[in-house]
């Protein structure tokens, strides 16, 4: 066992550490099917965990002016209110509209407090009012931001993509990206399309990576760096230091997919709505103000962790939260990650090493993924960090299952090993309740009486025969009658208590019991066996001239005292009591009766519906005080011969014996002598009989005879 377990450590060590491995060769080739499976399913971890976990705060001082359906249609508004306002009266005209419209906006919102309105909407092309919206850009500087494009350029013979930077509108802004009211309004979605991380800041390099799916790289001294539309509103906030460097990504935690709902812009310039809705401007007090598209017709939409379909001005909105907050999520460094999966192979070892109840082991397991994952929910609320999961988990999980199920197929070959070896030695039966039912077993060993039938077998007249046979020979001989004699106890569901030399001690309903009938006739079905068996092996070894066993048996049953009887050093479990010590004494008499099985009275009811006896005796044996009646087992009653046809005349023989009619006894005993005249039980019978019908017995006469010798 120290060996085995020594090596087993070594083994499941070898394969927590494939397991691990295979995890680690994973994040290296992260291109292969099975790998890029497992990263995949870390980040829908990921995404899950931004869904369900914290989310960053809601800012009430952020407002969307959304230009949807009824800001262009204009449907819910009145002639009277459309004659009295001129931007109404340009927003009618059609979209996109007259800059005069924004730059009336802008005033509106500047005079009633707003701290910075952002537009996120590109201002290219020279259009009507542009001049009006320059000047109030201008009247406003340090309290708008307004938006640029970045669109692409595909080239076929590369294979590649280009960008084209595209300032307003130079009658607005002159000097473009470079004004600090100017920033880029794209986003940037993750290879698999969602938007999880937001580029604050990049370089012409870095843009042209991006859109052709490749990593930025730093920015370096003498590029040009352009800022989005998120950074140039937290400058004008004076947050510029929350600003992540250029082609530094901010993986952000977003708000509530619900927060931000839109305003519908046209109401700004309706009076009715601006005294009611907006308090006559007093709403607008302090608060950022996002102008963008809210209709579903300018497909302005992105997938983000949090919805399907998330508004390109909203998105904007939960970055300048995030870096507001400081709500910028990290992932944990590649050492960090392979220091985890190592982690993971070893925490997996030592459950499956060192713990030996495979169902503690996987319960265990279950218990460490589930504070593994209350870990790393903590971490992600807690400490915006994302603890690598998946990958960790599935290096545990794989590294401890796998073990487990090494560890399950060496127990099982071990437990196969440990049956195999036991049953060369004690009885299957035995074997199987010790495996399956030890603490049944075990308690057994500290003494209970119980019901049982016990057979014994000895060779007759083995003594003499080991001083003149040929040892190698004879023990060969012995080997195969007594596997022939235990197959047949096990076949019928015994167990081989023991060997005495060659006698054979077996036991029924000691281990396991299917009742005390079954148990009985389980016992005689035994008896039979053997008996047909010693027959096949003497035919055999008179054939090879090996001189014939003759055994005889005794069967009986009573109650027994089963426990592990022995000294300290050694010690067996059997049985012991009354019941065994008759069994023994009926196997001595087949001697004396010159049959080959003997039962007791108390089998002999159990089995009498099943199988024929013969009457034999009624003896007492050394160490009894009350005599008990014998029988020989003739066979199972399914089997009609002629032999138990006239058996009937030796029973009435017997009967008539015991009334003391011995006249009417030797008559019967003769006439079954005629059929069967070797019959050595009935010419004792008749023997007696002749002598008693000559000379009768006393009148104490019972018809017991009493045995003072085992």
């Amino acid at each position: 066992m120290h060996w085995l377990g020594r090596h087993r450590r070594v083994a499941l060590a070898l394969i927590c550490a494939l397991g691990t491995g295979a995890i680690i060769a994973a994040a290296l080739f992260q291109q292969v099917i099975f790998a890029n499976s497992i990263w995949a399913n870390e980040t829908s971890f990921r995404d899950a965990l931004e869904r369900k976990a914290r989310r960053t705060m809601v800012h009430d001082e952020f407002v969307f002016l959304g230009i949807d359906e009824a800001s262009k249609q204009l449907d819910q508004v009145t002639p009277e209110e459309l004659q009295g306002s001129a931007a109404l009266q340009k927003i009618k005209q059609g979209y996109p509209w007259d800059r005069a419209v924004y730059a009336e906006l802008v005033d509106r919102l500047c005079q009633a407090g707003a701290r910075l309105i952002v537009f996120d909407l590109a201002f290219g092309p020279d259009r009507a009012g542009t001049p009006e919206f320059g000047a109030a850009l201008d009247r406003h500087r340090d309290r708008v931001v307004i938006g640029a494009d970045i669109e692409t350029t595909g080239n076929a013979a590369t294979d590649s993509t280009g960008v084209i930077l595209v300032p307003p509108n130079k009658a607005l802004i002159a000097d473009g990206l470079m004004d600090d009211r100017v920033g880029y309004v794209s986003i940037f979605p993750d290879p698999d399309t969602l938007v999880r991380r937001v580029h604050y800041a990049l370089t012409d390099l870095q843009i042209d990576r991006l859109t052709n799916g490749l990593e930025p790289v730093p920015a370096r001294p003498w590029e040009t760096i352009y800022e989005s539309l998120d950074a140039r509103s937290l400058r004008k906030l004076g947050s510029s230091d929350r600003i992540p460097p250029a082609g530094r990504s901010g993986m952000i935690r977003f708000g509530p997919s619900d927060a931000y709902q839109p305003h519908s812009l046209y109401e700004i310039f309706v009076p009715a709505y601006w005294e009611h809705n907006y308090r006559n401007g007093a709403f607008f007090k302090d608060k950022i103000v996002l102008v963008g598209t809210a209709s579903a017709i300018e497909h302005d939409v992105h997938p983000t962790p949090i919805s399907g379909a998330t508004s390109g001005p909203l998105i904007h909105f939960h970055a300048i939260a995030a870096a507001l907050d400081g709500e910028f999520l990290s992932e944990t460094s590649p050492l960090a990650n392979l220091l985890l999966l190592l982690g993971a192979g070893l925490a997996a070892w030592l459950v499956v090493a060192f713990v030996r109840q495979t169902l503690v082991a996987l319960v265990l397991l279950f218990a460490l993924t589930a504070a593994y994952l209350g870990v790393a929910v903590f971490f992600y609320n807690s400490h915006n960090l994302f603890l690598l999961t998946v990958p960790v988990l599935g290096a545990f999980n794989l590294s401890g299952l796998f073990s487990l199920g090494y560890d399950f197929t060496l127990e099982r070959m071990e437990k196969l090993r440990t049956r195999r070896t036991l049953e060369r030695y004690v009885s299957k039966n035995l074997v199987k309740e010790i495996l399956e039912n030890p603490d049944s077993f075990y308690s057994s060993l500290r003494g209970v009486r119980l019901p049982a039938t016990v057979l014994f077998s000895d060779i007759v007249g083995f003594t003499s025969m080991t001083e003149s046979a040929d040892p190698e020979q004879l023990v060969a001989q012995l080997n195969e009658y007594l596997s022939r004699m235990t197959a047949a106890v096990f076949a019928n569901n015994g167990t081989l208590d023991k060997f005495i030399g060659d006698a054979v001690m077996a036991v029924w309903g000691n281990v396991s019991s299917r009742g005390i009938n079954e148990d009985a006739k389980a016992c005689a079905r035994a008896a039979i066996t053997m008996r047909y068996e010693l027959q096949q092996l003497n035919q055999r070894w008179k054939a090879r001239g090996i001189a014939p066993f003759h055994f005889g048996i005794g069967i009986n049953h009573g109650e027994v005292l089963v426990g592990n009887i022995g000294s300290q050093e050694k010690a067996d479990p059997t049985v012991i009591g009354d019941a065994v010590n008759l069994a023994s004494r009926l196997e001595a008499l087949t001697r004396t009766y010159a049959v080959d099985i003997l039962v007791g009275a108390r089998a002999a009811e159990l089995i009498r519906d099943e199988f024929n006896l013969r009457s034999v005796a009624l003896v007492q044996v050394k160490g009894k005080t009350q005599p008990v009646e014998i029988f020989t087992l003739v066979g199972a009653k399914e089997r009609q011969t002629e032999f138990l046809k006239q058996l009937e005349t030796y029973e009435a023989g017997f009967r008539k014996f015991r009334e003391r009619d011995f006249t009417q006894a030797r008559i019967l005993f003769s006439r079954f002598l005629d059929f069967y005249p070797d019959d050595a039980l009935a010419r004792m019978y008749l023997e007696r009989a002749i002598d008693y019908e000559e000379q009768p017995p006393d009148a104490a006469w019972n018809a017991v005879e009493v045995f003072k010798k085992k």
